[in-house]
């Protein structure tokens, strides 16, 4: 049957859609759900190369997930704005004149250009330069050139932004859904949120972002960065040898019990994930920063354990697409941009109490290890890029890929959230697929009848 498409924030616009029906066909539902088995630990490689499992991702994940919008350290008045994505769609994240933050489809609603084309600033109000459209901070379409040649039936008030329903905030960190029923954003982090909080809630202040926003384009499936940064410990010793030979304080690499440390994975049902060494000589920060913090405060704020584990290194990711690096203040989105390209996009996020010297030490290491040209950033991205290069090969792309490690290794801890695993362990990996599976065979919010 053909079907309607009304997604919810389209304003007022229903007589005017309900005329409006796509073939079947079209949009294909096609299940590529089959394509992982978390179970057995098995990838099909397509799912980083075919077109339609992409596109089934746009529909199926990232028009229902949260997704990282911004920080809320970039919204000091009404009128400052960001421009970000949801999936492939353009966003414009602001402040209105109320101080509310919100986040508006950045396409104007006569032919469809963008409304903003600047990566951030401040504002009155957002202008269609193809035609003049012109809308307010609050959405509202306040400005038609030309107004008097449309029909008596045309009322502003029914052609505003499309707005996204759910907008909110955790602990600085603004996330979006499309979803106008989705489930609140802290009960869907759920127990990812102790983790997460080694980052964010080590000041009572909380966090600033500084150095602005950078961002880089790589060849490879916005999947592969995602995975990495949820379950995969096992590339560091290889993948960065060198690096870690420069930074190690004899320049001849770090000590075997450094090299060889221990840690945990941890996931919950919803996909998020973090992986962290424990070991108390595991500091992979900017001496000046090390020296800054009150580890004994930090341990009676955080516990003994958070500050011994993720506080102090690892990585983590929020599914879908948003990861971060605790010990670096470093905080990403994966955009994904087709099958086999994403863009990177990073913040610096710190303590806001840190003096000024020490956030700078910290920004400066950030930059040498995890920014656009980082040594450790480096390493990641040549390999993420190297796995795309030659995953569309027939041989190649018919080979499944091997998620096994630490099958049947999962548990529950005293004094960690969640599931846990081994620190070199797919677990996490699996997890992630297995929810990427749970959505993707399952139809959204608008595919509802």
């Amino acid at each position: 049957m053909p079907t309607s498409f009304s997604p919810n924030g389209l304003r007022g616009a229903a007589a005017a859609a309900s005329t409006l029906r796509r073939p079947e066909g079209l949009d294909p539902a096609t299940d590529v759900s089959t394509m992982v088995d978390p179970e057995a630990g098995l990838v099909d490689r397509a799912v980083f190369t075919d077109r339609t499992v992409y596109d089934t991702e746009m529909r199926r994940i990232f028009a229902r997930s949260w997704l990282f919008l911004a920080h809320t350290d970039q919204f000091r008045k009404p009128g400052d704005f960001f421009q970000t994505f949801m999936g492939e769609d353009p966003i414009i994240v602001t402040m209105d004149k109320q101080r509310r933050i919100r986040a508006y489809l950045n396409s104007c609603r006569h032919r469809g250009a963008r409304v903003c084309r600047a990566d951030e600033g401040q504002a009155k109000a957002f202008t269609c330069t193809y035609h003049g459209w012109s809308f307010g901070l609050d959405g509202a379409l306040i400005s038609v050139p030309n107004g008097g040649g449309y029909p008596e039936q045309f009322r502003r008030e029914d052609w505003g932004l499309v707005e996204v329903p759910n907008v909110q905030e955790y602990h600085g960190l603004i996330f979006g859904n499309w979803d106008p029923d989705a489930m609140p954003l802290a009960e869907d982090l759920g127990d990812m949120r102790w983790y997460l909080d080694a980052l964010l809630d080590r000041d009572p202040e909380g966090t600033v972002v500084v150095g602005g926003v950078m961002k880089w384009v790589l060849q490879g499936n916005w999947k592969l960065a995602a995975e990495q940064f949820a379950t995969d410990w096992y590339h560091v010793n290889m993948s960065h040898a060198s690096a870690l030979q420069v930074l190690s304080p004899t320049g001849q690499g770090p000590k075997r019990e450094i090299a060889e440390r221990t840690g945990r994975q941890f996931h919950n049902d919803h996909g998020h994930a973090h992986g962290f060494p424990v070991h108390p000589r595991n500091r992979f920060d900017a001496k000046t920063v090390h020296q800054w913090y009150d580890y004994d405060a930090l341990r009676e704020r955080l516990g003994a354990e958070r500050v011994a584990g993720p506080l102090t290194n690892g990585h983590g990711t929020v599914f879908p697409n948003f990861s971060y690096l605790p010990v670096n203040g470093s905080i990403r989105v994966w955009h994904p941009k087709g099958p086999d390209r994403m863009e990177v996009w990073a913040w610096t996020v710190l303590d806001k109490s840190m003096p000024e010297e020490v956030r700078e030490a910290q920004r400066l290491y950030n930059l040498r290890t995890f920014g656009p040209s980082g040594i450790f950033e480096q390493d990641d991205g040549e390999n993420w890029s190297e796995c795309q290069a030659i995953a569309h090969g027939f041989m190649t792309n018919s080979t499944p890929l091997n998620y096994q490690m630490g099958i049947g290794t999962d548990r529950q801890e005293p004094g960690y959230p969640g599931v846990t695993s081994e620190l070199l362990s797919d677990s996490a990996g699996r997890a992630f697929y297995r929810r990427w599976a749970e959505l993707i065979r399952t139809p959204a919010w608008h595919e509802q009848a």
